[in-house]
């Protein structure tokens, strides 16, 4: 059973401003600052994937730290693009999917270099390459300290996910108490008690979602985030996904001409916000207009690129794969040279782009719900 059982000790030098400090305010000077701490930890009796140190700022989260695991080791961000940032011999598919598991999941900021991304995308992707790049337990200090707290919960749960997943550990440390509840540690050390405490899974707080329509207009506010061009058909029917009353999420659908049947309507656009990524907005969307479509005589396709995509959709009961797309990852060497390999003919292709379909096999919504959905007269 670890113990934390350590000294923190520091000398004070009596300078004039010291010696008037102390008379200010009555303190004593004392030849040196000690804090000592002596915590039982008893991580091992039982098998776990996530911890938390959490306590307020002083508390001695950070000297727990550096006791049991040592130093936060710093990443180095130099490169042009943060994928080319994580380490040599990673393939783009790993890259991809970690990115994604933990919500960061917008494709033009995987160009980007590391200075001109927000804080809610360093916090991300600082998260995603500690985990493929460094050994267990994989821990993090002043973890969601520099972001918003809805990145924060939302960026716990998403991270918590992938570490269970993959069988790692992962050992947070924060002041936050707002990321418990999210992150679903399976241990708690609380420094302001110095207390230990073990926890029972459970879901995480629930969010509302509320679907409806959206004006062709709201696509300026998603068109940053989308991995393809900006532009958007003047016929698509724009949706969104109100998560706890913030819009989070896009979906635009539009005809889909088709040499044998007229009854195709294809999902051509689909976008989270950063700060949502994660947490599930696309799929709920889309399965909800999945069902509508079917309750007007429609049949809903995906089109996806994205190999995250492609493979949250591939899990789900209610979207058939009717074609499989090539692998956008794989690539040849030719003296010593990498190149990516190109699709072959057979795949299926959305322009130029090779892509895998989903049709909806799911639910069907009643139909005078979904006219009402829809907007359909």
């Amino acid at each position: 059973m670890p113990t934390i059982d350590c000294v923190n000790e520091v000398g004070i030098e009596p300078t004039t401003r010291v010696r008037m400090l102390g008379a200010m305010f009555d303190a004593p000077i004392a030849d040196k600052c000690r804090i000592e701490y002596k915590i039982e930890l008893p991580i091992e009796g039982e098998p776990w994937n996530v911890g938390l140190v959490v306590g307020p700022s002083g508390s001695g989260k950070s000297t727990v730290m550096r006791h049991l695991w040592g130093d936060m080791c710093d990443l180095e961000w130099s490169r042009g693009a943060v994928v080319d940032d994580f380490a040599k011999g990673l393939s783009m598919d790993d890259i991809s999917r970690v990115c994604s598991a933990v919500g960061f999941n917008t494709i033009p900021a995987w160009m980007r270099p590391f200075s001109v991304l927000s804080n809610g995308e360093r916090f991300r992707v600082d998260l995603a390459r500690r985990m493929l790049e460094l050994p267990d337990p994989v821990v993090v200090d002043e973890f969601t300290s520099v972001v918003d707290r809805q990145v924060a919960q939302i960026g716990s749960h998403a991270v918590q996910k992938y570490v269970r997943r993959n069988k790692r550990h992962f050992v947070a440390i924060t002041c936050h108490y707002d990321v418990i509840d999210w992150l679903q540690p399976d241990w708690v050390l609380d420094m302001a008690t110095r207390s230990f405490t073990r926890r029972c899974l459970q879901r995480r707080p629930e969010i509302e979602c509320v679907i409806g329509r959206l004006p062709y207009s709201a696509w300026a506010m998603f068109a940053p985030y989308h991995y393809m061009s900006a532009k958007l058909h003047r016929a698509a029917r724009c949706f969104g996904l109100w998560a706890n009353g913030r819009l989070a999420a896009f979906s635009a659908t539009l005809h889909r001409p088709h040499p044998k049947v007229r009854d195709i309507i294809a999902v051509t656009r689909g976008v989270t916000l950063p700060d949502w990524q994660g947490i599930g907005c696309m799929p709920v969307l889309n399965d909800t207009l999945g069902s509508a479509y079917a309750g007007i005589g429609k049949r809903l396709r995906l089109y996806p690129v994205h190999p995250a995509n492609v493979r949250t959709y591939d899990k789900s009961s209610n979207w058939r794969m009717t074609e499989r797309g090539g692998d956008r990852w794989s690539s040849t060497r030719t003296n010593g040279k990498s190149t990516l390999r190109k699709p072959g003919k057979e795949h299926a292709r959305m322009g130029d782009r090779p892509c895998t379909i989903f049709e909806w096999a799911g639910p069907v919504m009643a139909e005078r719900d979904a006219r009402r959905l829809l907007g359909i007269a």
